[in-house]
């Protein structure tokens, strides 16, 4: 019982409106400033003024009546000044970066010389699987989706719904912006698209396996840019010269070597860090440093809101009144018969 009582003024967040206990003297004063109105009109004589008499005296309102309206006037005026009580805690949604995913879907992404589960796949199929495994781990950021080739599109846009992200992912295929690199066009893009986000949580990482063929905006000026608005670039060279493997001792050529200069250059110039991936193993390793370089914040506190509590001192106070009012029952010894006396 005590532990109750305890629990339960553990969990008492005190009144919203405390001045409405100024009521509470209110029927007092108006007993007090409003004397008992008084009849001018002549009195009736009748011979059976004493029963009427005693008749009255018995509907008078009992001590038990009184008692009963006072308690119901402080419920009353305990629900007008608003209890209140605390919730169950809870960890607000806290939102940690604001991070566009840019991936590379030109031609070179489909050369097959990576190897994922002791199985053969093209560069873009060992990509997806370590992004996708990158933002299961990202609860609480909100990330996009870029892709880019000869042209460069948004394919999501920012949002909290990770899963939504991995499954346009999952759908990209090589080729679907054309078979070129436009490096600088998909930086641009996602320059624009995040200079809107709040200020040190502006973060693009880049994928790409070759060097800037396409475009209107060369990779450097787009560094440029990026850096004006504050928005760190971490850039990621995979696949290229890897040196290809053997696959049944045929040996498969990799594609075209990175421009990893370049890369190095632009996100030197944006605050973030180029990183170099010639395998999904390494490219794992890369995704799970920028964990650790752009760490989700830590939660905020719990809070447990406040709920509105009045109804019960309320629901009290109208049945007290209902009590107070109903009308006494009194047991005579009987009627007599024959009528009046």
């Amino acid at each position: 019982m005590t532990g109750w009582l305890a629990q339960a003024w553990g969990g008492f967040a005190g009144f919203a409106w405390p001045w409405a206990w100024l009521l509470l003297p209110l029927p007092l004063l108006v007993r007090w400033l409003l004397p008992p109105r008084r009849e001018a009109g002549a009195a009736l004589r009748v011979p059976w003024a004493g029963r009427l008499r005693g008749t009255a005296t018995g509907s008078r309102a009992s001590p038990v009546r009184g008692v009963l309206a006072a308690l119901a006037w402080i419920l009353l005026c305990i629900a007008a000044a608003r209890p209140q009580q605390l919730g169950e805690a809870a960890v607000p949604q806290h939102q940690a970066r604001q991070m566009l995913l840019a991936v590379d879907l030109s031609g070179s992404m489909s050369e097959t010389d990576m190897m994922l589960g002791m199985q053969p796949v093209d560069r873009l199929a060992a990509a997806k699987a370590v992004i996708a495994d990158f933002l299961q781990r990202r609860t609480g950021d909100r990330v996009g989706l870029l892709v880019f080739g000869q042209r460069a599109y948004m394919l999501t846009p920012l949002t909290l719904d990770l899963a939504a992200v991995r499954e346009q992912l999952r759908d990209t295929v090589t080729g679907l912006a054309g078979r070129e690199t436009a490096l600088g066009d998909a930086i641009g893009l996602a320059v624009k698209r995040l200079r809107a986000q709040p200020e040190g949580q502006r973060v693009l990482v880049l994928l790409t396996d070759g060097v800037n063929t396409a475009g209107v905006l060369p990779p450097l000026k787009a560094a440029e840019l990026a850096a004006a608005e504050r928005v760190r670039v971490y850039t990621i060279a995979f696949g290229g010269s890897a040196g290809g493997f053997s696959l049944f001792g045929v040996p498969v050529q990799a594609g075209e070597d990175v421009d990893e200069d370049t890369l190095r250059a632009v996100a030197e110039a944006t605050g973030g860090r180029f990183f170099r991936a010639r395998d999904a193993d390494e490219l794992a390793g890369i995704y799970a440093e920028l964990d650790r370089l752009e760490p989700v914040d830590v939660a905020a506190e719990p809070v447990r809101p406040r709920l509105e509590a009045y109804a019960w001192p309320l629901g009290g106070a109208l049945v007290l009144a209902v009590l107070a009012g109903m009308p006494a029952v009194r047991l005579r010894g009987g009627i007599r018969a024959g009528g009046a006396a």
